[in-house]
């Protein structure tokens, strides 16, 4: 999976991983909600790396955690979904809206290679000041540029240059 080569999901240790992101995830969904600001230390420590005064606002879920790297003042509002079998690199003051779902898994198209669990990992990459809308979803091996904005809804399939705007499914630039 690190490689990026194709590798099987039902691997146990890939399981055991998992497991130990469901229990950060959980015990940070279930924080106390006044401690706004604060995020849950488990999903601190569980995360490859949270700059200063970022904010994940619960629910959240990711598949690993161990694969996401936030930069200083990101923000996620609720429901945001990470499924990081690949790096998941996000810059400083990015902001993303709520129910926003950032995809690295990449499955076998052949029904009896997806069927044994084979996939392969491609990395995320978003930039520094970057506005994603509510419920936008982001591809496998895409990468955004600063400053850029995905309007709320879109599918972001190709990667999107610094300061560019994109709407709809698949997600274009806004004329």
């Amino acid at each position: 999976m690190e490689a990026g080569e194709w590798y099987c999901c039902l691997d146990p240790e890939l399981d055991a991983l998992r497991a130990q992101a469901r229990r950060a995830v959980h015990v940070h969904n279930h924080s106390d909600p006044d401690t706004r600001g604060a995020m849950a230390p488990a999903l601190h420590a569980l995360l490859a790396r949270v700059g200063q005064d970022c904010l994940i606002e619960a629910p959240f879920h990711c598949a690993y955690g161990i694969n996401i790297h936030l930069g200083n003042r990101v923000y996620f509002n609720a429901g945001c979904t990470i499924l990081d079998t690949a790096r998941v690199q996000i810059g400083d003051g990015t902001m993303l809206g709520p129910n926003v779902q950032i995809y690295c898994a990449q499955h076998a198209k052949d029904p009896e290679q997806r069927a044994q669990g084979l996939e392969i990992a491609h990395a995320v990459a978003i930039g520094r000041n970057v506005w994603v809308g509510g419920g936008a979803i982001i591809l496998p091996g895409v990468t955004v540029g600063d400053n850029a904005i995905i309007g709320a809804g879109s599918v972001v399939t190709k990667d999107l240059p610094s300061g560019q705007t994109v709407v709809g499914n698949p997600a274009r630039a806004r004329t």
